[in-house]
């Protein structure tokens, strides 16, 4: 398993009938003690909706044809998981939401 970042999206309008309907994403891994990117991009099968800019846990080989969707598939790099924290050492490296605001952290109306 490798941790990656979502940096784009690629578009095939003509690929093998087993490959229709799947979303294809541009990945690029991360170095776990850096928590920086390294390597080359990699193109991924999405199975969880994951998004642009989004750090993700990616497999490989023959895992990566373990999923509902991928099963039997010709796939090589599957997205299992987005990332919600890492932490390494007794220390958060990585937080997703650490500078954003989640949905579930605004008000509602009413409760203003």
């Amino acid at each position: 398993m490798i941790l990656a970042r979502v940096r784009g999206n690629v578009v095939s309008t003509t690929k093998s009938d087993r490959l229709e309907g799947l979303k294809l994403l541009l990945v690029v891994p991360i170095d776990i003690a850096t928590f920086t990117e390294k390597g080359s991009p990699l193109v991924a099968i999405d199975a969880v909706g994951a998004g642009e800019g989004e750090v993700v846990m990616c497999v490989g080989g023959s895992s990566s044809r373990q999923t509902a969707l991928t099963e039997n598939k010709p796939v090589d790099l599957s997205i299992i998981a987005i990332i919600d924290s890492v932490e390494l050492k007794g220390k958060k490296i990585f937080e997703k939401f650490k500078n954003e605001r989640r949905p579930e952290d605004e008000k509602r109306p009413e409760e203003s």
